[in-house]
This record gives C-alpha cells, structure tokens and sequence, in this order.
C-alpha cells in the first residue's frame, strides 16, 4: 500500500456560496420551496443575486465543506474538483487552501464559469439553495489523481455530482483506485431530489463500491422508496460497511451488518442556519474513522461539528473544532 499522506480526499462540486439572509415572503414570491436545492442557469443565477440583500462569499461545495471542517479538527485533508480561470475560481482556490486542503486541480481556461450557489437563510435557520454548477459539472475522469486516491484513507464522494456522465465516470474510477489499493470509499447521497434523479446508479453504486454511506432521514428512505426510516435502516443494513444516517433533533443511528449505534444531538442553543450540516457531521465523523475510533465516537464527533457549523451563518466552522473537540473531551489533548 503507497505511504498515507491524506485522511479523506473529497471529490465534488467546487461551488462558491453566497449566503443571504430573507424571510418566508420573499421565498414565496420568488417561488422557491423552502428548505431544498433547485439547480438553475447562468440566467437565473444572475437575477437573483440582483435581487438579494448584502451576502458572504467564500469557497462551498458539500464535499469541499467536508474536507475543510476534517482540517479544522486537525486531520490532513485535500480535495478535487473543477473551477474556471475567473475571479470566482481564485476565490475558491485561495479561500480552500486557506482552511488547511491540498488543492491541487488546475483551473479551466475554457468551458462554463466557475460555479455558484445563492443560499437564502429564513429567520427559523432553514436554507433555500440555488445553485449554477458551470465548470464544476465538467469534471472528468481525467482529473481523478490515481497517486492521489492511493494515498488517501478514505475517498469521499458528493452525490450531487452525479448529474453529468463524465462526474459518474470520475466517481467509478475513484472507487475502484481506492478499491484496488485497500483504501475506503465513502459517498454522501446529497438530496432526495438527487437521489430521485439518480437511485438506480446510487443503489448499485452502494452495493458495489460504497464502504460508507451518509444520508439524512429523506435521502434513505428515498434511495429505497419505503415510507418509513425503520424500513429504510432495515435496507441498507448489510448492503454496504457501515451507513451512517442522520436525523437532524433526534440525533443519529449508525448502521452496520450487525450492529446499530444510536448517537444523540449535541444542545444549540440556537439554530441560526442549516447550511452545511450533513457536510461537517461527515467530518466529524470521518475524522474519528481514520483515527480507529468507536462507531459511537465517530458520530459524537460528528455531532459535534454539525452543532457548531448551525450556530452561525455559513458552511464552515468559525472556531477550530480540534479545540471544541478536545474542550468537549472527545479528542485527547
């Protein structure tokens, strides 16, 4: 096996989110369900960041997120992913690096614009996401790094990738790299849109190549079109190593072949924005899996992670979560 240089290596969109606030009336008059993901054109993207209030900038992309919350808690993270020579694909490239992940994915000089994604937060904390993929959907097979995925633990896929076939040819080549090399391959399914779009690909994706899942209630009970999530855990069991299946108040439930670990919520005072949430629990949780800890510890510290990220505006922790961690007494010192 090649000498480990990273934890995790996340392969998905490379997205720059602007983060708004509005209220319920100016979701209602926009059309936008609140609390979900549309994808929209170039277009689009345009005319309703005319229309939103002041906002923050900065590098986004749930796989990206992932990444960059495991290099908070002191793990050695990178990422791959697609973004244009523009003045958006600098703000990635700078602010990505910033967090602490190796991002080494050359900028395109042709093709779509770098991708962005307009995220409107209501006053209850929920978001309303609008996203313009450009560039990154035109990631390929022939950006997966082989030396790359061989020297990571654990190789991590964003679902919401999954909707052009050159990205579903990047994600097979990933995980049978890792396959190959004794590595792990994890895979988030995103979103129940997502995995409306895509369920036959995702059931055989984590039968035959997933080692972890992560999903939220909706998303699993979707993946196997059942109506309740005791059908849904009943499912998966035993279809891929271990699936982790979050439950936003009611904490977690870990599922493996055999066993089932029940994790509870870390206490918000006050949920002030949802965005990022599965993202950073994923972190947690990744950061425990490649030190070899308990199932149960893994997703204590993704709680961890999830809980901080939703006491603030944004996807990324504002304070170092190896701090939390360790304050919390989940890490040693």
């Amino acid at each position: 096996m090649q000498e480990t240089r990273y934890d995790v290596v996340g392969i998905g969109n490379a997205i720059v989110d602007i983060i708004g606030r509005c209220d319920d009336d100016f979701l209602s008059k926009q059309d936008l369900t609140k609390g979900f993901m549309r994808l929209i054109d170039a277009h689009e993207a345009d005319r309703l960041y005319a229309l939103m209030g002041p906002s923050i900038e900065r590098s986004g992309g749930s796989a990206a997120n992932t990444v960059a919350g495991l290099a908070s808690f002191g793990g050695r993270a990178a990422f791959i992913g697609r973004v244009a020579d523009d003045q958006f694909g600098k703000v990635f490239w700078h602010d990505v690096r910033s967090a602490g992940v190796a991002f080494e994915t050359g900028p395109a000089v042709s093709g779509l614009p770098t991708a962005v994604c307009l995220i409107l937060v209501t006053p209850d904390g929920e978001r309303t996401m609008n996203t313009f993929l450009g560039a990154s959907t035109e990631l390929s097979a022939a950006e997966v790094d082989p030396a790359l995925i061989e020297a990571s633990k654990v190789t991590y896929l964003e679902g919401y990738l999954f909707d052009k076939p050159e990205a579903k040819e990047a994600f097979y080549k990933a995980a049978e790299i890792a396959a190959k090399a004794g590595r792990k391959t994890a895979l988030s399914l995103s979103d129940a849109f997502c995995v409306d779009r895509h369920r036959a690909d995702f059931r055989r994706l984590v039968k035959d190549g997933i080692d972890i899942l992560f999903a939220n209630e909706t998303e699993i009970t979707a993946l196997y079109e059942v109506n309740s999530f005791d059908e849904a855990v009943a499912a998966v069991r035993g279809e891929c190593e271990i699936a982790v299946l979050t439950r936003s108040e009611a904490g977690s439930l870990i599922v493996t072949g055999s066993d089932t670990v029940e994790v509870r919520p870390m206490k918000v005072e006050k949920v002030v924005d949802a965005t990022g949430a599965g993202d950073l629990y994923a972190a947690g949780f990744l950061y425990g899996y490649t030190r070899g800890l308990k199932l149960s510890d893994c997703g204590r510290l993704g709680s961890l992670a999830a809980s901080e990220v939703i006491s603030h505006i944004g996807a990324r922790p504002e304070r170092a979560l190896s701090v939390i961690a360790k304050q919390e007494g989940l890490i040693a010192d």
